[in-house]
């Protein structure tokens, strides 16, 4: 198949192959928790839909870019599941989508107010490609994820009707849970990344200490979000913490997959703490 035909028919559907090409999953969640943030500010609906479409789409250029950029190495190591390497998705379909949507995610920003378009552009998207594009082999793996997530608070209020930072301890506990998230979703590519000189800091720090250093970011995350707001946390925050408390023991003394899923539980419960104390 050639860069510019179209997908074969044996195929997934082009929008369901276009999707899986941007990290589908992984972007419409940051969409969601942005949505969930925005609803739970002083945004006015269309300001709030707004903001979620700007994250969006800064998160879909961030997936397209990065099988872009790795599909000489998914080639390499043989990876089934993406539609550029199977031929199910051409190359130049992926790069329209690119362009259209980063064209789209600048023109989102700038509806947001220029303070919120900043952020968003240049420590969210812009930190996703900077990922993609050196720093993803290197030390340096885990920066773009703390600035992406640690700002996405940052992204909504900034675009609020009085523009100012989210408190410090919603960007800590945002840029502790996307460091854990990078390092568990790392973690089931450690060895086909290798293969390809993909080194980034949890291939160095190794799969178990990688595993654990997760857990331990991950329930600061919860413990910010739970300990941070002004006032006496409420009894479900504290349950929260609890059953945080109960996965991380898991995490840590499981066997197989079971630390693995705890450790995503985790992730999950922070998601779920950090909007509802935002």
């Amino acid at each position: 198949m050639t860069a510019g035909s179209a997908p074969s028919r044996t195929g997934p559907p082009p929008v369901a192959a276009l999707l899986a090409a941007a990290h589908g999953g992984p972007a419409l969640a940051v969409g969601a928790i942005a949505g969930l943030l925005a609803l739970r500010s002083d945004l006015r609906p269309l300001d709030g839909v707004t903001v979620t479409a700007a994250v969006l789409t800064g998160q879909l250029t961030i997936g397209w870019g990065n099988d872009l950029r790795d599909l000489s190495r998914d080639r390499a190591v043989g990876r089934t599941d993406k539609p550029l390497v199977t031929g199910a998705l051409p190359v130049s379909w992926v790069v329209r989508a690119l362009v259209v949507t980063a064209l789209a995610c600048l023109v989102l920003s700038a509806l947001v107010g220029w303070r919120g378009a900043l952020v968003n552009i240049v420590l969210g998207a812009g930190a996703g490609h900077a990922y993609n594009l050196a720093l993803k082999a290197t030390w340096w793996s885990w920066a773009p994820y703390a600035s992406a997530f640690g700002t996405l608070p940052s992204v909504v209020t900034l675009a609020g009707p009085d523009p100012a930072w989210a408190p410090l301890w919603t960007t800590g506990a945002g840029a502790a849970l996307g460091v854990g998230a990078h390092l568990l979703n790392t973690l089931p590519d450690l060895a086909g990344d290798e293969r390809v000189g993909v080194r980034g800091l949890p291939h160095r720090l190794g799969r178990r200490s990688s595993r654990v250093l997760a857990v331990l970011l991950l329930a600061a995350a919860s413990l910010l979000a739970v300990l941070g707001p002004a006032g006496v946390p409420p009894s479900w925050a504290w349950a929260g913490l609890a059953l945080v408390a109960a996965l991380a023991l898991v995490a840590s003394l499981g066997q197989g997959r079971t630390p693995f899923r705890a450790a995503v539980g985790i992730a999950l419960l922070d998601v779920v703490l950090l909007v509802a104390a935002a």
